[in-house]
């Protein structure tokens, strides 16, 4: 991991300690540190100097200030209010567990019981974001953070959206759309995700918890985002025998292909969870009819261009900008 060369573990930051860091990406370093007003822990995001150097980048950092400060749940992360900083930053809760992502790499299949209260959790995050006009759009393993008693934390949002706001943000190739692994076809498609692609996304993930595997692969994350707009996935109970036809079910309604065949609401996706015994099983073709087909490559890229469209225009326009000053 390499920080920020201008921060280090016991320097201040405002009235910060930085006491250790904790994970470094191209784009953030994020540090445990204590607050030195009242002694709290807290976790600081420290942008890297490309992010405050690109607008959309800035505007992304930005967004996901803004909307996590907006956000007061216990499934959710906070994120505080911090007045006049020396910097660009962020100040946020610090959530004690491990990423579900590293739990799912250690453990692969994880005990039904388990998985169906992380889900639920995560759904009581989704249907309080969604309830005050939050898109996730980008939902995967690697922003839930898991306690030892399967309580969970939603971590980010990098790239949500306001119900009515008009901006995308975009921060190249399949990171623009979302993650392959967990994207709804339409979000594939280039469309904007909506609150059943939230809901698509954790359908996804439950069929990881339970099998141990992801429902599309593929060569690429083209070829992964691809298959599921061709192919069926693979009954879950391929993988794992040991799920129940309800259960089952319960994850293909969250992972239909079109959005207003899954569940139309968080709520709803819960309430099917906690009452499996009341859920009414489909005869569904995908059962019978699931073995791949081939992908058609042309169709993907196709999609993927047009959905950066509106991030290279950004480009041009702003290009044009600086040309005119």
């Amino acid at each position: 991991m390499t920080p920020p060369a201008d921060i280090q573990a016991g320097q201040e930051l405002d009235h910060y300690r930085i006491d250790a860091l904790v994970s470094a990406t191209g784009l953030v370093s994020v540090f445990r540190a204590t607050d030195l007003t009242d002694g709290r822990t807290v976790a600081i995001k420290i942008p890297n100097q490309a992010i405050e150097e690109d607008p959309v980048l800035f505007d992304r950092f930005k967004r996901e200030e803004e909307i996590g400060a907006r956000m007061d749940h216990p499934n959710i992360m906070r994120v505080y209010a911090n007045a006049h900083p020396s910097r660009l930053y962020m100040v946020m809760e610090w959530c004690n567990g491990r990423l579900l992502r590293e739990i799912m790499d250690t453990q692969g299949k994880l005990p039904q019981d388990c998985t169906i209260k992380i889900t639920l959790g995560i759904l009581r995050g989704l249907e309080y974001i969604h309830g005050h006009g939050v898109v996730d759009r980008d939902l995967k393993p690697e922003s839930v953070m898991v306690d030892d008693h399967d309580n969970i934390k939603l971590l980010s949002f990098g790239i949500a959206s306001l119900e009515g706001a008009k901006r995308l943000t975009y921060t190249g190739h399949t990171q623009a759309l979302g993650t392959p692994d967990y994207m709804a076809p339409e979000q594939v498609k280039g469309k904007r995700g909506e609150m059943r692609s939230d809901l698509y996304s954790l359908g996804i993930m439950l069929y990881e918890m339970l099998t141990g595997k992801t429902p599309f692969s593929g060569s690429s994350p083209i070829a992964v985002m691809n298959a599921r707009l061709i192919n069926h996935p693979p009954p879950p109970t391929v993988a794992e025998p040991s799920i129940t036809p309800q259960l089952q079910e319960v994850i293909y309604r969250a992972i239909e292909r079109e959005p207003t065949n899954r569940y139309p609401t968080a709520h709803d996706f819960a309430r099917d969870l906690e009452h499996l015994d009341q859920v009414g099983v489909s005869d569904r073709n995908e059962l019978t009819h699931w073995k791949p087909h081939k992908t058609v490559p042309s169709r993907i890229i196709l999609y993927v261009l047009l959905a950066l469209l509106p991030a290279v225009l950004f480009v041009l326009m702003l290009m044009l900008s600086h040309d005119h000053r």
